[in-house]
């Protein structure tokens, strides 16, 4: 009997656990005193019991609001809040399908302004001005969560393997800690790095240049940026991370990051090391902890770029040194510092190997009036090592004299020291695979690059009606020092059989001397709405180049003999002045920017070697800048921009100098180049819903190039080229997709997101070929498919799939036609079973059915354990790095007239034991609730 009761009790409960309401709530918010409707005040449901978040969304133009859906608990309680307005709530009891008409809410005034108590605002996400604004305690994540976890739950935001972040489908460019740069513009450096806890608000904008945000300007619609506000009770103190971990195959990874926050004084460092290909500090996913994904991306390339910034540097194989130190503080009123240094030093060996069939059509013997179609085909074979050393330090100064006067100052310094050596052979084998050629060769070559660049802006605004004048100055040194010792030997087969070997040692001096400015000056019309904009642009830049090659000398045994063919000496001037003409037109939902002007391009140049070369070109072209937004009431934004650009050759395209160095292809410059002309367009829509979790985002552009600078290539029956340039008409690009989001709620404690997706490319390229005018029309579809599905916290598994169509037509040859098809899988999986250990596995799987001659298919397996000690402050991982073996970036791609295959080396697999220790000594006045999203 006691065992039927208690199944029949926990039947109850279980019930009444998964006993769920229906409700529709809706309303109309409006001001107390003006009687008016408040548009983007946030409304939002909580669970009356622990104050859980239930449901959000943001009042509409007219006022007006709806909350729909089901939850699991009957007594809840609404909250709405506006800024500057006092929170309204209300308690309300749900029945199995409640719909409920609150009719009109008027907000009061804000009452508590010099209270002492600080009221934490309950509401999950804020809409002030531009600025959107998410409360961090309402969005849960997992234990030990960084930025990156947090920024992954806030809706609209998606951040990839990379790391790199989008909202709504627009990149962000920049991270902001309590509104200045962490460690410069390198994103993750602050998502990977810092921790949820220590966050209390992420807040995101357009991106917008210091000058930009003090003028008022919009910003770039294009990109955003996100700040980071720290809790004021945990703005002192310190906190960081150590890390280490060692592995099979020598692998290994150590780094740690340091941070010292006092108020608005701020100092952090960072340094480490690797051989995984890894930047060496990324510690928050347990997946990345220990290297990104594992190691390089999944193609291998050791490569790492972030904000701008190369860490490391290199193919295949990279082990990676990183160090750095950045610092922040404000001195008295109005003088604003950020300093940053940083460290990154790379040796990387990588081994390449790729074939090439090429197709094209040439004199035939029998008829010279008639061209046949010729077909050969050429591997080659390549190993290098690196090594790179580079030092970086910038600084940011504001000063802002008043309220209408700033000055920004902005010194950049990098200095980079460079060594490799380079082995290669490459054959030519002609349309009955016979060799006809065969090259190769050794080198050896350092480099020492030094960079100076500083800016300052000083901005005015006039009178309260939205004026202002600008000046922005730059100057920019480079000095480039370097040696290049070559050994190689170049063998021709056939009736005039010949072989040529040689050694040679090349000197290298380049310098470049630049200096820019630009005046703006902005006129109102119409106060705060209608402007006229003046601007002028003016740039110089002089750059300095010598190459200065010796030939072996076997008699005083050293490199004494100079080689004029393959030696230059030259300085050459880039001139260009831009006077422009605008207008703006700036209101709540609309802005639109217009701006024309005229390109006075010279360029000069004087060849110390051959005199007779040198040259001096004047160019003179249209230039147009023009961008329109608009904000619908559904709060639904659509941005359209065109651009029309300039741009003129460079002086190895316009010199008509013999290069001479590569024997089977010489180039010459052609003096007759005129600059190519690019008509850029470029639209963006997207639309989010609150309430519902749902997001659209559609974008397309393209580029149509007059006068593009193209190759002119001919080849003869011995298949040497020669090379020269030329300009055409016709060359294009365009691209375009869209994206749709949506969270689904499955019952209490599960949830599933989706999200589908399609990208569109079209280009058409072009080469002279032969006298022939060769395009290639190449176009790709890709759809995707991903899902994430969350059961309570302790499951979370994120399938991807992604299909990509690749058509490439030749206009000469359409037998060369190719049709590519790529498949791409993923499924990610988290466990957290029990509390303290955590499973994470990333597998992938690719196919490419088109690949000849490597590797069609790869299976790519990560797996991760990791187990929390010392009271969460400490983490044990093991990790497995391509558990099945099959690292691959086995590639084809069809380019102007040849179809090519190739893979390079890539990180195999290995085995890793690591710890990692946090530390955190930020100071607390009080506890704050936790309202969590589930």
């Amino acid at each position: 009997m006691k065992k039927t009761l208690l199944i029949i009790a926990l039947i109850t409960s279980f019930g009444a656990y998964a006993q769920s309401y229906k409700f529709k709530i809706s309303g109309t918010i409006k001001s107390e005193k003006e009687k008016t409707p408040i548009e983007a005040a946030t409304i939002h449901l909580e669970k009356e019991k622990d104050s859980t978040v239930l449901s959000y969304t943001i009042s509409d133009s007219n006022g007006n609001f709806t909350l729909e859906g089901k939850v699991y608990n009957k007594n809840i309680k609404l909250f709405i809040s506006f800024i500057g307005m006092d929170e309204y709530s209300k308690p309300i009891l749900l029945d199995k399908d409640s719909k409920i008409n609150l009719e009109t809410i008027f907000l009061k005034e804000e009452s508590n302004l010099l209270n002492e108590v600080v009221i934490k605002s309950r509401a999950p996400i804020t809409i002030k001005k531009d600025t959107l604004e998410f409360n961090v305690k309402s969005f849960k994540t997992k234990k030990d969560a960084n930025v990156e976890d947090l920024l992954k739950k806030l809706p609209g935001v998606e951040v990839n393997e990379e790391g790199q972040i989008t909202v709504n489908g627009k990149a962000v460019n920049k991270i902001l800690v309590n509104g200045k740069p962490f460690f410069g513009n390198d994103p993750t450096i602050a998502t990977k790095n810092l921790t949820k806890e220590i966050i209390e608000k992420v807040q995101i904008t357009d991106t917008k240049s210091k000058s930009e945000a003090f003028s008022g300007e919009k910003g770039d619609a294009n990109n955003k940026t996100i700040n980071l506000t720290i809790k004021k009770e945990n703005n002192k103190g310190w906190f960081g991370r150590v890390a280490a971990g060692g592995g099979t195959d020598e692998r290994y990874e150590a780094a740690t990051i340091v941070n010292r926050f006092d108020n608005n004084t701020r100092f952090s460092v960072l340094a480490g090391t690797n051989n995984i290909n890894s930047p060496g500090f990324s510690f928050g996913e347990i997946t990345k902890m220990f290297g990104n994904s594992g190691g390089a991306s999944f193609f291998g390339n050791g490569r790492f770029s972030i904000g701008g910034r190369s860490f490391g540097g290199g193919q295949g194989i990279v082990t990676s040194r990183t160090g750095g130190a950045t610092y922040a503080d404000e001195y008295g009123k109005g003088v604003d510092l950020n300093a940053n240094y940083f460290y990154s030093g790379s040796d990387s060996e990588n081994i390449n190997r790729s074939n090439r069939e090429y197709t094209v059509q040439v004199q035939d013997e029998n008829d010279p009036t008639q061209t046949r179609e010729l077909r050969y085909f050429t591997n080659s074979n390549s190993s290098s090592t690196t090594e790179n050393d580079n030092h970086n330090f910038d600084a940011d100064l504001d000063i802002e004299i008043d309220s209408t006067f700033l000055i920004n100052v902005t010194p950049r310094f990098t200095f980079n020291d460079r060594s490799s050596n380079f082995t290669q052979s490459d054959e030519t084998l002609d349309e009955n695979r016979t060799l006809t050629n065969r090259f190769s060769s050794n080198s050896f070559s350092t480099s020492e690059a030094k960079n100076f660049q500083n800016r300052i802006d000083i901005t005015k605004k006039f009178g309260n009606k939205g004026g202002f004048i600008k000046a922005s100055i730059t100057n920019q040194i480079d000095q480039t020092e370097g040696e290049d010792f070559n050994n190689s030997t170049i063998e021709t087969f056939g009736i005039n059989a010949n072989t040529e070997i040689r050694d040679q040692k090349t000197d290298i001096t380049s310098d470049l001397n630049g200096f820019r400015t630009r005046l703006s000056y902005r006129q109102p019309i119409i106060a705060k709405k209608l402007f006229i904009n003046l601007n002028y642009r003016y740039r110089i830049d002089e750059r300095t180049r010598v190459e200065s090659t010796f030939d072996f000398d076997n008699t005083t045994q050293d490199f004494t003999n100079f080689n004029t063919d393959l030696s230059t000496n030259f300085t050459f001037n880039d001139i260009t002045k831009t006077p422009l003409v605008g207008i703006t037109y700036d209101t709540k939902s609309f802005n639109l920017d217009f701006d024309i002007g005229q390109t006075i391009r010279t360029l000069e140049n004087e060849d110390v070697l051959r005199p007779n070369l040198s040259l001096n070109k004047d160019f003179n072209n249209v230039t147009i800048d023009a961008s329109m937004r608009y904000r619908f009431p559904s709060k639904a934004r659509v941005y359209i921009g065109y651009n029309l650009d300039n741009n003129a050759p460079g002086i190895t395209q316009l010199q008509p100098f013999t290069d001479v160095s590569n024997p089977s292809n010489i180039v010459t410059g052609n003096p007759n180049l005129r600059p190519s002309q690019n008509h850029r367009i470029f639209a963006n829509f997207n639309k989010y819903n609150w309430q519902k979790r749902t997001g659209f985002f559609f974008w397309g552009g393209g580029d149509i190039t007059n006068n593009q600078i193209v190759s002119k290539t001919t080849i003869g029956n011995n298949l040497v080229r020669t090379t020269t340039y030329e300009n055409a008409d016709g060359a294009y690009s365009f691209y375009g997709g869209g994206s749709y989001n949506r969270g689904i709620k499955l019952d209490s404690i599960s949830t599933l997101n989706i999200r589908t997706g399609l990208r569109y490319n079209s280009s058409k390229s072009i080469n002279i070929l032969n006298e022939i005018k060769n395009t290639t029309k190449t176009s790709s579809i890709t759809p995707r498919l991903g899902l994430e599905f969350n059961w309570n916290k302790k499951i979370v598994i994120e399938p991807n799939y992604e299909i990509a169509f690749t058509n490439t037509q030749f206009n000469v040859n359409n037998r060369a036609d190719q049709n590519f098809t790529r498949h791409s899988f993923r499924i990610r999986t988290r466990t957290n079973v029990p509390k303290k250990l955590e499973w994470r596995n990333d597998i992938r799987y690719t196919f490419n059915p088109n690949v000849i001659g490597f590797n069609r298919s790869a299976w790519f397996w990560n797996s991760t354990l990791a187990y929390s000690v010392l009271k969460d402050k400490g983490t044990i991982t093991l990790k497995a790095y391509d558990l099945l073996n099959q690292n691959t970036n086995a590639r084809r791609n069809a380019v102007g007239n040849y179809i090519e295959d190739s893979e390079s080396t890539v990180l195999q697999q290995y085995f890793m034991l690591g710890f990692s220790w946090k530390f955190n000594s930020l100071g607390k006045k009080g506890e704050i609730r936790d309202y969590g999203f589930h």
